[in-house]
Parts: structure tokens; C-alpha cells; sequence
């Protein structure tokens, strides 16, 4: 394990402090601009220059972060609206022993060739723990062919013992699983619950009641006035490899109780669900996708219906957005992805910052630029 080149040196440069000249010179040798192309200074700094990252899901496991990222690379692959630039092949996860320390880029954690069922793009991973086992879940194209050649959206699932990996996945997807961004909130019982879905190039509009339609629409949803496509949400069997029941709906509603509509992209679901819990109070948090935001809606059951609250992160430089929320030693802390390194859509890199709370539960917008 290697240690990256930029590691949120004394955290206050991460959450938007003062920064001096010595950081600012530690992250033009690293690769990154001080400043965003059209001049603003960023709020935060990437975790590590070592590789680009992306789609961070942390989690604290014996009081150390552990960053479960996608791996980016170039591939040569134009940019069009399905994703298809975004190939990534393999996993790398990322450890924080205490905040504002150094960052350790692992190893190869599991690779899309070692996975028999998955044929390409290893796309935004999340982890769990039960009973001495780490749990990786994963979504992948699986090997079947659509009109496009391609094959649909599964999630998978590999075990270790380690948090680090190697992990070692099951012969076969989850058995109704489908679409993208999976990601597991286990409640104070220990039950866990998969949220997952994606639209567009996450394929969550060619399925109709778990029946997938291999010619289907990529991107026109024909719902402007009808309810938005939800995310979903499924309860995991005790082995946690499995879903316990069919997938629901994690539906997001307006104060009146009324579905937000395909229409209201600035509210509406798009991907990159991540739920956790508060106050007795459940957070289902989002990307809005083409409108760039990271959004929020709370609700009293995990199964939801969750009330749209507010954003909680204005748009990053590039076209994506994702993210997770975690507790650690007392505070709560955002991480996210933008392009600072590279400047380009499909090479992006992850970045932390605190997260606050209202009095009232509700969450304080967060810039991502300081100016």
C-alpha cells in the first residue's frame, strides 16, 4: 500500500480553512489547480493524486475510514449521455486512520475480469459488515447484449475478511438486482437494506415491474408530468448476499405528500442513492443528475416515502455527482467527487468536507467552491 500525494493536509484545508502558500504549492506539484477554471478556490482538496477516484461510499470500521471509490481511467472513450467513457475496470479502496491524516491508496481490491458473470464497467461500489465479513457490492454490465451490443446493469456481491480486500465475488449476481449505484444502510436491529438505481445510462427506465426491455429507451422518459422513476430499495437476507423480499419503491414526495414529478429535475431522482439514519429520522440522499445538485428527503421508515427537504451540495465542477455521508469521531462528514485534477467529466477525484445539521434536522447547503 501506498501513501497519495495529497492527503487533506491538517483536514482545515479539506473543510474550506485558510489556506497557505504551502498547500497551494503541495497541490500544483501534485497536478491540481488551486483555483477552478473559471477562478473560483475550491472548498476542498482531493484525498489522494495517486489515482483518480470517484463515487466515494465511507464507512468506519474500528475507527478508521475506509473509502470505497470507483476507480477511474482513461479508456479513449468519447463522452455521450449513456456513460460509456466511464469504463472503469477495478476497485481500490482508500483508508484514513484519523481525520486530516495521510491517505492509503490499497491494492486492487477486486477486478471486473475475476467477476464470472460481469462483462464491463465496474461502477459505484458500497460495503457492509456482519459477523467478521466485509461485504463489496458492485453493479456491472452483465454479459448479455442489447441493441447497443451491451449488456444490462446487475449487481454483485464478493466477500473478505478484510476491509481492504482482496475480495472474492459470488459466481452470480443478485438474484433481482438490476440497474446501478447500489448501496447499504443497516438500521439499529441490524437489519440492511440495498438502495440502487440509476437513469439514463443506469438503465433504471427499461424496467417495468422486474421485467427488463432490451431495446428500450436510454434517455427519454416521457414523464414530465407523471411521477418520477424512483430509486429502489430491498431488504437484504441475513447472509446479506440476497434480497429478502421484491425491490419497492424509495419514493421521494413533496410537503403536500404528492410524488415528485419526471419533470422537476432539480428535485427528482436521478442516481447515487445513500441513506442513513439520524435523530430516529431516515435521510435519503441523491443526485438530481443533469441539473448537478446532491439532494435530500427524510422519512420515518426506511422503506420511506421520503419528503423532499433541500440540496446538499450545489454543483461540482464536471457533469457527475456522488456522494456519501458518514459519522466519524463525532462529526459528520460529506464525501464527494469532482474533476479538479484532470478537468475532464470521466476522470474525477474525491474529496471530504464537514456536514452540519439545523436545530430543526434539516441540512445547511453546501458550497463547493469558497467564492
Amino acid at each position: 500500500m501506498r501513501i497519495g500525494l495529497v492527503s487533506l493536509a491538517a483536514l482545515g484545508l479539506a473543510l474550506g480553512a485558510c489556506q497557505n502558500q504551502a498547500e497551494v504549492d503541495t497541490m500544483a506539484a501534485a497536478g491540481g489547480d488551486a483555483v477552478s477554471p473559471d477562478g473560483r478556490s475550491y472548498l476542498s482538496q482531493p484525498l489522494t493524486s495517486e489515482i483518480y477516484t470517484a463515487d466515494p461510499s465511507g464507512h468506519v470500521f474500528d475507527g478508521k475510514l475506509y473509502i470505497y471509490a470507483s476507480h477511474d481511467i482513461d479508456a479513449g472513450i468519447p463522452d455521450d449521455d449513456l456513460g460509456n467513457q466511464y469504463a472503469m475496470r477495478d476497485y481500490r479502496i482508500l483508508r484514513m486512520d484519523r481525520p486530516g491524516g495521510p491517505v492509503t491508496v490499497g491494492p486492487v481490491a477486486l477486478d471486473v475480469k475475476d467477476v464470472p458473470w460481469a462483462s464491463q464497467q465496474m461502477w459505484a461500489p458500497d460495503a457492509a459488515y456482519k459477523d467478521g465479513t466485509y461485504y463489496l457490492y458492485f453493479p456491472a454490465r452483465d454479459k448479455t447484449k442489447d441493441k447497443n451490443g451491451v449488456g444490462a446493469f446487475r449487481i454483485g456481491v464478493a466477500t473478505s475478511k478484510s476491509p481492504m480486500g482482496p475480495f472474492v465475488p459470488e459466481p452470480n449476481y443478485i438474484e433481482g438486482s438490476f440497474s446501478i449505484d447500489p448501496s447499504v444502510f443497516t438500521d439499529d436491529d441490524g437489519t440492511s437494506y440495498m438502495y440502487f438505481g440509476g437513469i439514463w445510462g443506469g438503465q433504471l427506465q427499461r424496467w417495468n415491474n422486474g421485467v427488463y426491455d432490451p431495446q428500450g429507451s436510454d434517455t427519454d422518459l416521457m414523464q414530465d408530468d407523471q411521477p418520477a422513476i424512483s430509486g429502489k430499495v430491498a431488504r437484504l437476507s441475513p447472509d446479506m448476499k440476497s434480497f429478502a423480499e421484491p425491490v419497492r419503491d424509495a419514493l421521494i414526495v413533496d410537503e403536500a405528500g404528492n410524488p415528485v414529478l419526471g419533470g422537476d429535475h432539480d428535485r427528482r431522482f436521478f442516481e447515487a442513492a445513500w441513506v442513513f439514519k439520524r435523530d430516529g429520522k431516515y435521510y435519503f440522499t441523491y443526485s438530481t443528475g443533469d441539473t448537478h445538485y446532491l439532494n435530500y428527503a427524510i422519512g420515518d421508515s426506511p422503506y420511506g416515502p421520503f419528503t423532499y427537504k433541500g440540496h446538499i451540495l450545489e454543483p461540482v465542477q464536471g457533469w457527475t455527482s456522488h456522494h456519501s455521508i458518514v459519522e466519524w469521531n463525532g462529526k459528520w462528514y460529506l464525501l464527494y467527487h469532482d474533476t479538479q485534477l484532470s478537468g475532464k467529466n470521466h476522470l474525477r477525484n474525491v474529496k471530504m468536507t464537514e456536514l452540519t445539521f439545523n436545530p430543526d434536522g434539516t441540512i445547511p447547503t453546501i458550497s463547493p467552491f469558497t467564492n
